[in-house]
């Protein structure tokens, strides 16, 4: 099912997240996905803990960037994410991460599985979830 949910979250570059030159550490970008991607996750409903609390986990299967500019040293910089598809029981996300100026920064996807909390295998996703993500569900 293809879908066009989309959140935008502020996060600030950190001083300890950054290198002897003021940019951001690339690998930073990977916790401003997940920062963009949990709170996307809250804004349609469905919180990360109540997957967790429902038995259901979402690990990372693929994660991809390319980067544009650096962020620097107290950069605000905004977080979309969107969700892009439900795939069975893969969950695809994508985040563009631009900088106060308006500057594109980046852009990365990932891959989120559903999975037994016990079984660590694959599941389908739960209904309640479906439910939600279908009210953005285009062709």
């Amino acid at each position: 099912m293809k879908c066009s949910f989309q959140h935008t979250v502020t996060v600030r570059v950190r001083y300890g997240e950054t290198d002897q030159m003021g940019y951001c550490y690339y690998g930073n970008y990977a916790s401003y996905f997940e920062v963009g991607r949990v709170e996307a996750m809250r804004s349609l409903g469905m919180s990360y803990r109540q997957l967790e609390d429902e038995g259901v986990m979402l690990p990372v299967s693929h994660f991809e960037v390319d980067y544009f500019k650096p962020a620097l040293y107290d950069d605000a910089l905004e977080v979309t994410t969107a969700i892009t598809e439900l795939k069975g029981p893969r969950l695809l996300f994508e985040y563009t991460i631009h900088n106060e100026k308006g500057e594109k920064l980046c852009f990365g996807k990932t891959t989120l599985v559903f999975v037994s909390k016990d079984t660590m295998r694959p599941i389908s996703p739960p209904t309640n979830f479906v439910e939600l993500i279908e009210k953005f569900q285009h062709a």
